[in-house]
């Protein structure tokens, strides 16, 4: 599943195609009913596969780009389910030869078709060689394109009637939406490495612009629906010559039509930055809420249909993404998976270590889910519990009947010396003073790095990194301790200034220094109210509507309390390591500054202001 090179070329989000235990060392992240590093050997029924290209008008006018991939010499008669792929970063690339066949990218779709599916995969309206233009991602018509198109899927000759559809980023949140049209023929979906609130989980983060991740996000947008991407790299143009055109299209005109068209979509970077707000309305005269799956959760519940919710640990911000998704819309049949994945899974992260290949068989999972509900196999997905997470340093995948699993809330406190208390010790109140670096951050393979630029995620230098930040260290653990589900911070804080930016991580600490990023998470100080109401989604952490009604700026010198989660994670803390908090104002390398002077914060532990950090810890 390594598309890595086009990836990088294009520098856009990193996009899945259609998609006893043994020691660590030989078993890696394979999953549970996986026995070799390799796919699952399956007999196919069928060899080989065909495909065609064509332009399917819808209720408008537009014309949509499909491609057509059915298994070759399926006989007269019969019928197969379709797997459907809603894609805004081009449906199949046109490459120079002869890198044919660096670029040919068939694996994945060989092993789907031969399996027995009709996979059918499109640009979304505005986007590669398909018609139309785009106000915001995932818009009215373009959820109303897929069902139109399902209504075609059903109406051919080799259809059963049944459709699934699956996608990593993009494509996940556009199978999501198609479910939003309660289409009967529509059996099955897994939304994979995608978000569920657009305002939280990747826009806003706490509240805090990751103004790296659209900025970056709209140039390489802007660049694919214009099918220029040498204007990314200038030497692209030696072998990528863009989107391929549909087959009549030979001579690429209605291609160049399409991207003309192309020059009306929105700049998503330009919108984003005058939002701070959720209910603030953008240039463009929308809110983030508007293409955000969890504000139609009613209608995912009306749909009735199984969803397989899919994220690993270091997917930007999209592991708790999946988890709310999970949690709100609980359909029979329903599914949540939690690997020790970046953003696409195809590495591994491993803390203290580089990362690896992932050796887990996500299409073999994606077939094992869609097989039972689009073709009836019994292919025992549909004896097992619904949730299965991996315990990274055990090296373990578990499973269980809801997320997170049961555990202890165990409060360490700020203390003194810049130490981190068990509950049942002593705390003596004070203050630390800690001026902010403006110069901190995460690097460049971090896990919002993952969301764009499909590097495999790292945290090299944490050590050196931590110096620039307020830090607050455990003592050595006098045995192993499992932190599993969503860790909670409550910090009492003054500034200076009318506004603050905390960006907290998790770490853990090896007994000659070492440091390992295991979780984080941020709030703007502004949103700090906790809701009095009931969210909009089901979710085990403190929730912020980050609504204008509930702003509060702080007063420079007023000491409030700020509680947040940090993202979820499981993570095994070995005997004689330290667990770490570090406490950031910034993280220069992904998230917008605040324009104020250089904030002064001032913590305060102990008494009144019990500064302290909640972890899951499962016995």
């Amino acid at each position: 599943m390594r598309w890595r090179l086009y990836v990088l070329l294009l520098m856009v989000v990193l996009v899945v195609p259609l998609l006893g235990a043994k020691s660590a060392d030989e078993a890696g992240d394979r999953a549970w009913w996986q026995n070799t590093d390799e796919p699952v050997a399956k007999e196919l029924p069928y060899t080989g596969y065909t495909r065609s290209s064509f332009y399917l008008p819808m209720r408008d006018g537009v014309r949509i780009a499909v491609d057509l991939y059915l298994p070759k010499g399926l006989p007269d008669g019969e019928k197969i389910p379709a797997a459907l792929s809603q894609t805004r970063y081009w449906r199949r690339l046109q490459v120079n030869k002869p890198f044919g066949l660096i670029f040919k990218m068939t694996e994945e779709i060989e092993r789907i078709v031969q399996s027995g599916y009709a996979l059918v995969r499109l640009d979304a309206r505005g986007t590669g060689a398909s018609f139309g233009t785009r106000t915001h991602p995932w818009t009215a018509d373009e959820t109303k394109d897929g069902a139109q198109v399902v209504d075609w899927i059903v109406r051919q000759p080799w259809s059963n009637g049944r459709v699934g559809a699956a996608g990593g980023s993009y494509e996940g949140t556009t199978a999501e939406f198609l479910a939003i049209n309660k289409h009967p023929a529509v059996k099955a979906i897994a939304p994979m490495f995608a978000l569920y609130d657009t305002y939280t989980d990747i826009a806003y983060p706490g509240g805090i612009h990751l103004e790296w991740f659209t900025e970056i996000w709209e140039r390489g947008n802007r660049a694919m629906d214009l099918n220029q991407p040498q204007s990314f790299y200038w030497f692209a143009r030696l072998f990528l010559r863009g989107v391929a055109p549909v087959d009549r299209d030979r001579w690429g005109k209605e291609l160049a039509e399409a991207a003309r068209v192309h020059r009306g979509n929105y700049q998503v970077h330009q919108e984003a930055r005058q939002l701070v707000f959720r209910d603030d309305v953008s240039p463009g005269g929308f809110t983030p809420d508007v293409f955000s799956p969890h504000a139609y959760a009613d209608d995912l519940r009306a749909a009735g249909i199984p969803i397989y919710s899919y994220s690993g640990w270091f997917d930007g911000g999209y592991a708790h993404a999946a988890v709310k998704r999970h949690l709100t819309v609980r359909n029979q049949g329903s599914r949540l998976i939690l690997g020790p994945w970046d953003h696409g899974g195809d590495d591994r992260y491993r803390p203290f270590a580089k990362p690896t290949r992932a050796k887990f068989d996500h299409i073999g999972e994606l077939l094992r889910f869609f097989d039972r509900y689009l073709k009836d196999e019994k292919t025992g997905i549909e004896n097992e519990p619904p949730v299965h997470y991996y315990t990274m340093v055990e090296d373990r995948w578990k499973e269980a009947d809801t997320w997170p699993p049961p555990a202890t809330p165990t409060r360490f406190h700020l203390g003194d010396a810049k130490s981190l208390l068990r509950h049942d010790a002593p705390v003596t109140e004070g203050v630390d003073e800690y001026r902010v670096d403006r110069r901190a951050g995460t690097g460049s393979v971090a896990r919002w790095n993952s969301l764009a630029i499909g590097l495999a995620v790292r945290y090299p230098d944490r050590k050196r990194r931590d110096k620039r930040l307020l830090v607050y260290d455990s003592a050595p653990l006098p045995e192993a301790m499992e932190v599993t589900g969503h860790p909670i911070v409550e910090l009492y804080l003054s500034s200076d200034q009318t506004d603050a930016q905390v960006f907290a991580y998790l770490e853990d600490v090896e007994p000659h220094g070492d440091v390992a990023l295991v979780t984080e998470g941020m709030l703007r100080a502004v949103h700090r109210r906790l809701s009095d109401g009931p969210p909009p989604y089901r979710t085990p952490a403190p929730y912020h509507t980050f609504l204008r009604r509930d702003a509060q700026w702080l007063r420079p010198g007023q000491v409030v309390k700020l509680r947040f989660d940090l993202l979820p994670v499981s993570h095994l803390f070995r005997e004689g390591h330290r667990i770490r908090l570090a406490l950031a104002g910034e993280d220069i390398d992904h998230f917008r500054s605040l324009p104020t002077p250089r904030p002064t914060w001032r913590v305060y532990r102990g008494g009144a202001t019990p500064s302290h950090l909640m972890l899951p810890v499962v016995r």
